[in-house]
């Protein structure tokens, strides 16, 4: 009853089910939430640690379903000291062509559920002296892109929200950050990632790869676990430098290899 008890949303893939699979490596117990349940119980079989999850199926958008939810979490373990906001959608459209149906769900998953999820979180977290709760917006919140109105509007959303709700929180011992997930080798990226799409992100990432999902996962548990304890209301990019970066970086890159075939020592040196 004294480990500690993190949610996960969207737990049954991807960035989610490495952040449950890094908690259990620090001796957590750790709900996984997600809609597919076929995902979930592909995930638990894989994990095979019934002692230490339980899996809960809901769909964060809905009101009554992730209130009922992380009770029932709570309820099972006894305690909850880390929320874990994954859970997205994504629909990837021309603006003028995305319906107001898919705008409504996008935003409904990627914005409502975050808000929903930590509204009956936190005073469960709160009984116990407080705890985290970690958002998973994307850099495409911080930065624009095509295709991407829907989802890119509800992700800069998450960011402002992780502030409010970190500004606010803090009163019951509650800390709010958000991590920024550049491009990640997940499922959803390596289906709809062209080749072309992958140049494209290579040329502009200053590290010239995708990042893994377990580097996501390390800094999610960071930010719930108490290394962190002064570090409140952030949007932290783990991005390879993606949003640091602006244009001219293949340039760069090509007059560098260039500038290493020279034979003057110096110049070399300089690099």
């Amino acid at each position: 009853m004294t480990a500690k008890v993190a949610i996960v949303t969207g737990a049954g893939r991807g960035i989610g089910l490495a952040t449950v699979n890094r908690f259990l490596a620090e001796g957590w117990r750790v709900a996984l939430l997600d809609i597919d349940e076929a995902a979930l119980d592909a995930a638990m079989a894989r994990i095979g640690r019934p002692e230490a999850t339980v899996a809960l199926r809901c769909d964060v958008a809905d009101v009554d379903g992730i209130r009922a939810a992380v009770q029932q979490a709570a309820a099972h373990f006894g305690r909850l000291d880390a929320l874990v906001n994954n859970a997205g959608t994504a629909v990837f459209k021309p603006i003028l062509e995305t319906t107001p149906e898919e705008w409504s769900r996008v935003i409904a998953v990627n914005l409502t559920g975050p808000f929903l999820a930590t509204q009956a979180a936190a005073p469960i977290m709160a009984e116990t002296g407080g705890g985290a709760v970690v958002n998973i917006t994307s850099i495409s919140g911080l930065r624009a892109s095509t295709l991407r109105v829907a989802y890119g509007t509800s992700k800069a959303g998450l960011a402002h929200l992780t502030k409010q709700q970190a500004v606010e929180l803090a009163a019951l011992g509650i800390r709010v950050n958000a991590v920024a997930p550049g491009p990640v080798d997940t499922a959803m990226a390596k289906a709809v990632h062209t080749p072309e799409i992958r140049r494209d992100y290579h040329d502009a990432i200053p590290l010239n790869r995708y990042g893994l999902e377990e580097e996501l996962a390390e800094a999610i548990f960071f930010l719930c676990s108490d290394r962190a304890s002064y570090l409140t209301g952030q949007v932290i990019a783990v991005d390879g430098g993606f949003d640091a970066a602006g244009i001219g970086l293949p340039t760069l890159r090509a007059e560098r290899r260039t500038d290493r075939t020279d034979l003057n020592p110096v110049r070399r040196d300089l690099l």
